[in-house]
């Protein structure tokens, strides 16, 4: 038997927080806690032997005994009950649902506040206490509906939905989807806490490839028993507290090969190896099965519609023999085996292979029985899209139609319709493009009865999103180079996407030229190579620089001109007090008024145009602050003498 422990099972960072902070205080004064400190029997009796007991009121503490508030938080008439009293408070409340209270307490009179959770859980009925407004507790889209039915909402009035921290993930997709098909002024605040989230991640992940499942945590946990639902959806998954629990579970366990074990916010890792350690009992149960046993095994019917696991005895051109553990003689159909009609049999079976197949026909008289896979995998199809709406899963597919409205995906031979506002299509974008792409997908509605199912696109792209957002901020620094691709363009520079992140490019960082809008350098869609140039983590902003050094204009001039050079250059603007010409792109010199003749200029505009090409000496050549002058008054004055020799010669008689 293999085990694998979760890594984020245990303590989440608020409990541990609180169990500190009980310890701490309780090391330097009388204590107890408000209500039991943490979901775990074992815990709250280890407290009560050293001195720390659960109280279930503030009237009931002890004058003088500080009194922990738990991680789960507490309303503001608790906090003034205690004060009032005199006994001091530890407050242990999670940062996290303290983020929550802020939320609850900004709601206005006119609006309402939506919490997705248990309404007996103390964490919400702390939330409430900061409500001013009307609010709403639920934990499913039907709850929501059910509200909607007998409280009507004017879908136009301020709504602020948030979820409790050990809410689970999938039922907050499925409510935020619901909340904003109703509500026109909604705001969603994503205030499931980090490590629920990458907990049910991993409990996941796990249950996926393993053969069963233990998840260790107080019966009465939220969080515990959520992670209990999710993996159940996987493998056959089983709820234990203490070590000794596990008995119970021998039967549902038995046969296992590789079993999972994750546990929830609540529940000491102490407890956790207890169990991991105990598995071992489990080990070398299996009993030899008895001739009466195999009879009865043998003799057993099967029924129309039902599975079956069956090992192939023999193959044909045009069926296969599988051996069901019946009386009868079972037999696959070529087209039950594979609907792919060039298939040969031989190719996609060999004998001892085990089959899980669905009874089609059974024949008593005949002693014989067909089966299908065909028709196992569209019922498996079917099951696998109706369990994703309740599991989370991600599934794949292809999108195969685009109607009115959003597509069409085929997964697992079911059709699957994402709506357009759920495809990651822009608003007015073209949702053809979509058409034969596989795509990634979660089921936010299913309709059992109707076969059918809604799904969307967009929640795994941000999902994704997160995750790459997440590992750029933790490897990004500044100088290092990223392949983006341009996302949108404003006046002031371009926005590229990083992959997760949005960086900038300042106009001024895109070209060594001078420029008066980025479109003259890049365009939306184009694959560009950026340099970090600024990181901004506490309001997660990045800089980035387009132009590169060889560009570099001033680079390239040093091998081309020097001071004292004569150039042609393109009068580029004019000023009051002189001119600038361009040297070459990216250089522009300033001819000062005082350098555009020989004589005294009144105004630079009657000496000189735009886009006028005049021929002017380099009189400096500042590479340190990117500066350069320019003369025409001085290949003038190297003229004169010339000029002056030519009047004074005498003329000829």
């Amino acid at each position: 038997m293999s085990i694998t422990v979760a890594q984020t099972a245990g303590f989440c960072f608020g409990v541990r927080r609180a169990l500190e902070l009980t310890q701490k205080s309780a090391a330097d004064r009388p204590t107890c806690t408000l209500g039991e400190l943490i979901h775990n029997r074992q815990v709250v009796e280890e407290l009560a032997g050293q001195g720390v007991a659960a109280i279930e009121r503030p009237e009931d503490a002890p004058a003088g005994t500080a009194v922990v508030l738990r991680s789960h938080g507490v309303g503001p008439a608790v906090y003034a009950a205690l004060q009032a009293q005199g006994n001091p408070i530890v407050d242990a409340t999670c940062p996290f649902v303290k983020r929550i209270h802020a939320l609850a307490a900004e709601v206005p009179e006119n609006g309402s506040f939506w919490l997705a959770g248990r309404r007996e859980h103390p964490e919400v009925q702390g939330i409430l206490g900061y409500c001013r407004g009307q609010a709403w507790v639920f934990s499913s889209v039907e709850e929501i509906q059910e509200l909607l039915a007998n409280r009507p909402h004017d879908g136009n009035s301020p709504v602020i939905l948030a979820a409790q921290t050990t809410f689970s993930l999938r039922e907050w997709e499925k409510i935020i989807f619901f909340a904003k098909k109703v509500c026109t002024n909604l705001k969603v605040f994503d205030t499931i806490c980090r490590a629920t989230i990458e907990r049910q991640s991993e409990a996941k992940q796990l249950a996926q490839s393993a053969d069963a499942m233990v998840v260790v945590g107080g019966l009465h946990s939220a969080n515990t028993t959520a992670l209990a639902a999710l993996c159940s959806g996987y493998c056959p998954t089983v709820q234990v507290e203490t070590p000794d629990q596990l008995e119970r579970h021998r039967e549902a366990l038995r046969g296992a090969r590789f079993i999972g074990i994750t546990a929830g916010a609540s529940t000491p890792a102490c407890i956790i190896k207890e169990v991991q350690n105990s598995m071992s009992v489990l080990e070398n149960n299996t009993e030899e099965m008895n001739f009466g046993e195999l009879l009865d095994q043998y003799s057993k019917s099967i029924h129309n519609g039902e599975k079956v696991t069956a090992v192939v005895t023999g193959i044909k051109p045009t069926e296969i023999s599988v051996d069901a553990g019946t009386k009868h003689a079972c037999y696959v159909p070529l087209d039950q085996l594979t609907s792919d009609p060039s298939a040969k049999p031989e190719d996609i079976v060999k004998i001892g292979d085990e089959l899980e197949l669905m009874v089609v026909r059974v024949n008593d008289v005949e002693g014989t029985a067909m089966l299908s896979k065909t028709r196992l995998d569209a019922v498996a199809g079917f099951e696998k899209v109706m369990n994703a709406g309740e599991t989370g899963e991600v599934l794949t597919g292809v999108v195969t139609e685009v109607i009115k409205g959003g597509v069409l995906v085929l997964t697992n031979g079911v059709k699957v319709f994402i709506p357009a506002s759920q495809t990651s299509v822009p608003r007015d974008g073209d949702l053809n493009t979509l058409l034969r792409k596989e795509v990634s997908f979660k089921i936010l509605e299913t309709n059992r009865q109707r076969r059918r199912a809604v799904g969307s696109i967009s929640v795994v792209t941000r999902e994704a999103r997160k995750e790459l957002a997440q590992k750029f901020w933790d490897e990004v620094e500044v100088g290092k180079v990223y392949t983006g691709k341009v996302k949108s363009l404003t006046n002031f520079g371009a926005f590229v996407d990083l992959g997760g992140v949005d960086g900038r490019i300042g106009l001024t960082d895109l070209t060594w030229l001078r420029v008066k809008s980025p479109a003259e350098v890049v365009s939306i869609g184009d694959t560009v190579e950026v340099t970090v140039k600024d990181i901004d983590r506490e309001n997660n902003r990045v800089s980035l620089i387009y132009k590169k050094t060889e560009d570099n204009p001033w680079e390239k001039i040093k091998t081309m001109y020097q001071v004292g050079d004569v150039v042609p250059v393109k009068i580029m603007s004019i000023t009051t007090f002189g001119a600038f010409a361009q040297i070459i792109p990216g250089i522009d010199g300033l001819i000062h008024i005082s350098q555009i003749a020989r004589e005294r200029v009144e105004k630079v505009a009657d000496k000189l145009s735009v886009g006028q090409v005049v021929d002017a000496k380099i009189t400096e050549l500042d590479y340190d602050r990117h500066r350069a002058s320019l003369s025409i008054k001085a290949l003038l004055t190297e003229e004169a003498p010339e000029e002056a020799a030519e009047e004074e010669a005498p003329a000829e008689e």
